[in-house]
């Protein structure tokens, strides 16, 4: 499988949606480009296994009881 891009003029390319998805590629990860016998080659940093929303979720063991706008008025009156 292979999909033409293009180089813009400040030498970008758009990754096509199948690799990304297939790789599991995100906004904000980082890639390693070298050059191998000629070719470009673009290969995740540290590929993601998971959704990192779920991975933040369990960080806790229950759900936490927290009132937000009591919190923030709390932190008004600390002045």
């Amino acid at each position: 499988m292979y999909t033409v891009v293009k180089v813009t003029r400040k030498y970008q390319i758009t990754l096509p949606k199948e690799v990304r998805e297939k790789l599991g590629i995100r906004i904000g990860d980082f890639l390693k480009v070298r050059v191998e016998n000629g070719k470009v080659v673009l290969e995740p940093v540290v590929p993601r296994r998971r959704n990192p929303v779920d991975d933040m979720l369990n960080l806790i063991s229950k759900p936490l009881n927290i009132d937000a706008v009591e919190l923030v008025e709390e932190s008004w009156n600390e002045d």
